[in-house]
């Protein structure tokens, strides 16, 4: 007797089906190994091996049939590999094999060494102008003096410049490091390996030549091999070959290549090939150059910089032609105009300096650096809540998600399915934790028994394994790993010989709603086949109501005796008997309940997906509180029926939608997206969510029950499978978008008051009070120091107590105009006040009095930053120190700021243009800067107009300011 298998009849045509039944049969058959023996070509003996690693990859790389059949096929190569295709390679045999086969792993692009940044950032035409200019100096002074005396100024550059480079390179060589290692872990992939008899999971970088690999749908090619068995195994080879049309692998094209991936069916692979010997090795090895993306704020970022900077440059050339107009007119009314020397020639070029160093503080070239610096730091916490952010402009992205799609299964349930109920022979038994096997037996016939079990074994593609401790495991699907396990309380099968007339029967099992179309009769209490009747159909559509109002997912087994073996072409779809109608349940996970509280509140709209049933996908989004009374839910083929116009009506009330297709998946998202200007992120694991993936501005897949066709297509993996990181990650994009925006406040307000004061001072007296090395200081604060302190602060609660920020909103809000212009004209007044009459109001007199007057100046702007900084912290809330105490970071950073300030003024006075200041005057310049407090307090207090979204439900959403 043949038995034939038919597997999940689910949502697909009955046909396609049983053609990957008959398949089963045939790969047996057809790969099944031979051991011929292959005198022509034994090959040299090295290490063991009987054939060179070139020569086997070859073979593969060339699809070499002719040689692949002289060897003797699988057999003949598994025996030249020294390994066995049953048992897999010895685990005593890997350090010989990586040696003589090498390791799986593709040359690498290596990370930039630290002095290439130092080159690139010594690179920037305002610094190479700005030390130019210093050298001339000094090179005209030692001209005319003969000494290299007082040229503290220049040297001063000189040092602030090298500083700055270095402050950069490290940060941006510290980046490139961590660009790698997220590389690394990305690539890094699980492998289904059988070794030693014993299958286990490997990393990918552990796989070596004759290594026997499971494979299964959605899985990525490890390394290049020759498929050993398969089941309607189908190859995607459009990444490696640019072929579209999947690649169906079988005796005549047995060779299987790295990089490419399963889209259907399952086999086993002899790896043949590993790193740079593969085909993929060698396409890596041509296209390594792969560069950091750049994010979309960093795009908004580098736009607002180019304005800024262009507004910088037309004051810093404003306030040269002021200076340069003075210094004529100056020459002239002393009558000195034709008469030059080389101080004349020092002072013009000591301008041109300080238009340099304005250029440089007035262009915040640090403002995308910012960005780089926040997402990695957001990046590596995110890391360690076991969430891989594939790429950066994710994690920033999904700060602004305002629609979040979940997954059913996988995500929002565990996908591990269980058998909680069964029907058959008229009886409902339920099942709790699978240990009512014993009840069951007790309900039915030893013929029904007998039935069932050869429904629950034949017609099933799970397979029970031992790992290396000897624990059994179940791996397949979740639906056959749950009717496997519960066939195995129910006892072994053992009445799989023949049927009585020596004819066949066909066992089929999928959707309870496809499977009870194609029966006409259904198995009695005793065990025999009796009529599909009218009563019997009402009773049947009576208990799958039930199952689905638990919820549970129903799977109906069936079977039908033929006599002969079908083809492929004539596969009969009626004349089953109906066996049993098992209701199996996910779990949901933990947490899924308040990730959807915490994100509702948030602003962020979620729905979910599935391709299960209404009842059951209602009960679930029920239970999980994502259907609220008055929301839609819509199945698949309705979804489909609708209209352009219906659609704009239809899909923003949607809540749940059941029985949708991949292409459904991908319109919605793709809906969301065009129709609406939703910034979408979707959730999934299997094959089928990967158009929807990638379609999505954000795609989140599942680490460990992902598939890797569903990880490539994703931007985030949540490696441990925990729903609730999603918060963190929502939390991480918000804070990254809120810090830029407190950096953009404080930098703006730095450039706009040190350009002002130095305009003034430069059109009335002629000089500047911010010298070039002061700015250059300045500088650092702004592009260095603000960035890691306003990066460090701590995640809070708050970042979800409001909407996200749509695409389309202003990045400078009001309230940061509010704050910025009030800051500035604040800081400018008093600046300017100090300037013209700081001797008479603080009594300053004394040979040094304007050094001292100067000196103060410079003190208080930088004391302004200072406290500018803390009230940067919160944009429209009064109480700025709420947390402060947690950001150790932050404050770390404030009193360095402060303690180098000190350095600055009491002990470098000559190369920063300084003297040191006694206790009153740095008293002074501490409750100046502190009394920006004071301002920022009070602007806070002035009502600004607010943006009020209208959301798509109808309710008025909080404001999105920050």
């Amino acid at each position: 007797m043949i038995l034939i298998a038919l597997r999940d009849l689910i949502g697909v045509g009955v046909q396609e089906k049983f053609r990957t039944a008959l398949n089963v049969q045939r790969a047996a058959l057809h790969f099944h190994p031979t051991a011929i023996a292959d005198p022509d070509n034994v090959g040299v003996r090295v290490d063991g091996f009987d054939i060179d690693p070139d020569s086997i990859a070859s073979l593969v790389h060339n699809y070499d049939n002719n040689g692949f059949k002289k060897i003797n096929g699988v057999e003949g190569i598994a025996r030249k590999l020294r390994v066995s295709v049953a048992a897999g390679v010895r685990e005593d045999s890997l350090n010989t094999r990586q040696l003589y086969f090498g390791f799986n792993r593709y040359a690498e692009k290596h990370a930039k060494p630290f002095l290439k940044f130092v080159w690139e950032s010594m690179l920037d035409s305002t610094l190479i102008f700005l030390m130019v200019c210093s050298i001339v100096l000094i090179g005209g002074k030692f001209a005319t003096e003969g000494l290299l005396v007082n040229v503290y100024d220049e040297v001063g550059i000189i040092l602030g410049v090298f500083f700055l480079v270095v402050f950069t390179s490290v940060n941006d060589y510290h980046q490139s490091l961590k660009f790698c290692e997220w590389d690394r872990e990305n690539k890094n992939i699980s492998v289904k390996v059988t070794r030693d008899g014993k299958r286990q999971k490997i990393s990918i970088y552990d796989l070596v030549v004759g290594d026997i690999v499971h494979l299964s749908i959605g899985d990525q090619i490890p390394a290049d091999g020759i498929c050993i068995s398969g089941s309607n195994l189908h190859i995607d080879e459009s990444s490696l070959t640019g072929q579209v049309d999947p690649v169906y692998v079988n005796q005549e094209n047995p060779f299987l290549l790295s990089g490419t991936k399963v889209i259907d069916g399952s086999g086993k692979m002899l790896v043949a090939a590993v790193g740079m010997r593969t085909e993929w090795g060698k396409l890596v090895e041509v296209l390594n150059d792969v560069g950091v993306e750049e994010t979309p704020l960093q795009v908004k970022l580098n736009g607002v910089a180019t304005i800024v900077g262009k507004i910088g440059l037309s004051f810093s050339l404003l306030t040269l032609a002021v200076l340069v107009i003075q210094f004529f007119v100056d020459k002239a009314t002393r009558g000195d105009f034709t008469n030059w020397s080389s101080k004349d020639a020092m002072k013009l070029l000591n301008y041109i300096n300080i238009l340099v160093t304005m250029i440089v503080i007035a262009v915040p070239e640090g403002l995308p650096l910012a960005v780089t610096l926040n997402l990695a730091f957001a990046t590596k916490s995110l890391t360690n809540d076991r969430a891989l952010v594939r790429h950066l402009s994710a994690c920033e992205t999904m700060g602004s998600a305002s629609y979040l799609c979940l997954d059913k299964t996988g995500t929002v349930t565990s996908n591990c399915m269980v058998v909680n109920k069964l029907w058959i022979s008229g009886e409902v038994v339920e099942m709790k934790d699978n240990r009512n096997g014993n009840k069951l037996k007790g309900k039915i016939s030893e013929e029904v028994l007998n039935i069932l079990l050869q429904a629950l074994f034949q017609n099933n593609a799970s397979e029970m394994v031992k790992d290396k401790q000897g624990k059994t495991t179940i791996l397949g699907t979740s639906t056959d790993s749950a009717l496997l396990e519960f066939g195995l309380l129910l006892g072994e099968d053992d009445s799989l010989v023949s049927l009585p007339n020596g004819g066949l029967r066909v066992f089929c099992k999928g959707a309870s709603e496809i499977i009870i179309k194609m029966c006409e009769k259904i198995i009695d209490c005793n065990g025999e086949s009796v009529d599909f009747l009218e009563n019997h159909a009402k009773h049947v559509e009576h208990v799958l109501k039930d199952f689905a109002s638990e919820p549970l997912r129903t799977i109906s087994l069936a079977y039908k005796d033929i006599n002969v073996i079908p083809t492929e072409n004539n596969i009969p779809d009626n004349g089953y008997t109906l066996i049993a109608i098992v209701g199996i349940n996910d779990p949901i996970r933990l947490g899924v309940k308040d990730v959807v509280q915490t994100c509702l509140a948030a602003g962020v709209t979620i729905a979910m997906v599935t391709g299960d049933d209404m009842n059951i996908a209602r009960t679930i989004a029920k239970e999980c509180g994502i259907l609220t009374n008055n929301g839609l839910t819509i199945e698949g083929q309705e979804f489909r029926n609708l209209s352009t116009m219906h659609m704009k009506v239809t899909i923003p009330q949607i809540q749940v939608m059941a029985r949708f297709l991949p292409h459904d998946k991908h319109s919605i998202v793709a809906s969301l997206k065009d129709m609406f200007g939703e910034v979408v992120a979707v959730t999934g694991d299997g094959i089928s969510d990967a158009p929807a993936l990638h379609e999505a501005h954000i795609g989140v897949a599942m680490g460990l029950s992902g598939t890797e066709i569903a990880k490539e297509n994703a931007d985030i993996i949540l490696m441990d499978d925990n729903i609730t990181t999603i918060v963190n990650i929502i939390k991480w994009g918000r804070a990254v978008y809120i810090n830029i925006q407190k950096l953009v406040q404080f930098q703006l307000t730095a450039i706009i008051v040190a350009l002002v004061i130095n305009f003034i001072s430069a059109s009335v007296t002629g000089y500047v009070p911010l010298t070039a090395v002061q700015l250059l200081w300045v500088n650092l604060i702004m592009d260095i120091l603000c960035p890691l302190a306003l990066v460090s602060e701590p995640l809070n609660d708050e970042l979800m107590k409001r909407p996200p920020v749509g695409r389309g909103e202003k990045f400078i809000t009001n309230a940061m105009w509010r704050n910025i212009f009030g800051q500035s004209i604040y800081q400018v007044i008093v600046l300017v006040v100090l300037n013209f009459e700081g001797k008479n109001i603080l009594s300053i007199s004394g040979s040094n009095a304007t050094d001292v007057l100067r000196t103060l100046i410079f003190n208080s702007f930088i004391f302004f930053q200072v406290f500018n900084e803390i009230n940067c912290r919160e944009i429209e809330k009064i109480n700025i120190f709420k947390g402060i105490l947690n950001s150790w970071a932050f404050l770390v950073i404030i009193f360095s700021t402060v303690a180098i300030q000190v350095i600055i003024v009491q002990f470098l006075g000559n190369f920063a243009c300084t003297v040191s200041l006694n206790l009153e005057l740095w008293l002074i310049s501490v409750l100046i800067g502190a009394t920006s407090m004071l301002i920022a307090c009070l602007l806070k207090c002035f009502p600004i107009e607010r943006h009020v979204s209208i959301r798509r439900d109808g309710y008025q959403a909080l404001s999105a300011q920050p």
